[in-house]
């Protein structure tokens, strides 16, 4: 008699139109091609083999497709989507992030299943580095890095690139479910303090130092000299003469000007101080009697 695990790769088994099987997971980077897929360790998405493709398309599995891998050694599960089905048969690929969570190592065994999952209303996530609060718009990065993900897991630790650095977020909360759909979501986003971050403390009022401090404005009475006083010291020692201080204005003392009441908007009036010209007629009338007068003498 032969038994059915007879191969190196497990046959895959339907159960009510559901994919499940069991393949042994590598970390991306063991994946042999002459490309580099460094972009699939920045997303949750994973790389399994040919035929699996052929098992789904005979199921009446809704899309996108989303598994639910489980770890039955550790007893620990996640979520993900699938990027390609290019793999080895029997062998599937995982972020190396993924595999931390399932505390898988490399060739280890993960079960995989087809699963549908309610679309995503809210997340929060907590950061597990202060480094994390120097991005300037956090919730930028997120939602561009979130782009490359199909589905969040309530207790996983997910790992994001940004300036060449990564970036760990635990997300802590998803609504509706714990296991939720992030794929054409319109996903509320929070984020919890940074793991190991301290407020900074405030600084106490000096009030209590100042009232410790000791009060030296008596020595400079004792010594005759008080520094910016308000009044200058000669060298030789004499004293200045105080000039009397100019006294106040009073109120009574200003006189305000006399308003024009009859001024038109859009008029112009020159004002101008005519002096009587009297005297000035006075004196020329004199002159010109005087010198009549002479021209009669001399006639």
């Amino acid at each position: 008699m032969f038994s059915f695990n007879m191969f190196d790769h497990p046959i895959p088994r339907v159960f009510q139109n559901r994919f499940s099987t069991q393949y042994r997971c590598f970390s991306v980077s063991m994946l042999a091609g002459p490309n580099d897929r460094s972009d699939v360790e920045k997303g949750g998405k994973i790389i399994m083999p040919p035929s699996a493709l052929d098992q789904l398309s005979r199921l009446n599995i809704t899309y996108p497709m989303l598994f639910k891998l489980t770890n039955k050694n550790s007893d620990r599960m996640t979520h993900c989507g699938v990027l390609e089905f290019v793999a080895d048969e029997g062998i599937c690929y995982l972020p190396h992030w993924m595999m931390q969570n399932l505390l898988l190592e490399e060739g280890g065994l993960v079960q995989v299943e087809s699963v549908n999952l309610q679309v995503a209303t809210y997340s929060k996530f907590q950061p597990q580095s202060p480094d994390f609060l120097d991005i300037t718009n956090p919730k930028a990065v997120l939602e561009n890095a979130l782009r490359n993900f199909a589905c969040l897991t309530t207790g996983d630790v997910i790992a994001i690139n940004y300036n060449e650095k990564i970036y760990e977020l635990r997300v802590m909360e998803t609504k509706p479910d714990k296991a939720v759909s992030i794929i054409e979501c319109d996903m509320n986003v929070d984020f919890d303090a940074p793991l190991g971050y301290k407020e900074p403390e405030r600084q106490v009022q000096h009030e209590e130092s100042a009232e410790g401090e000791a009060d030296h404005s008596g020595y400079a009475g004792e010594l005759g000299f008080r520094a910016f006083s308000g009044s200058g010291n000669r060298l030789d020692g004499k004293k200045k003469g105080v000039e009397p201080s100019p006294s106040p204005i009073k109120p009574g003392d200003i006189k305000r000007g006399i308003p024009n009441y009859e001024f038109k908007l859009g008029k112009i009036t020159f004002i101008r101080n005519s002096r009587p010209l009297i005297k000035k007629v006075e004196e020329a009338a004199r002159f010109a009697h005087c010198s009549w007068r002479s021209f009669l003498w001399t006639d």
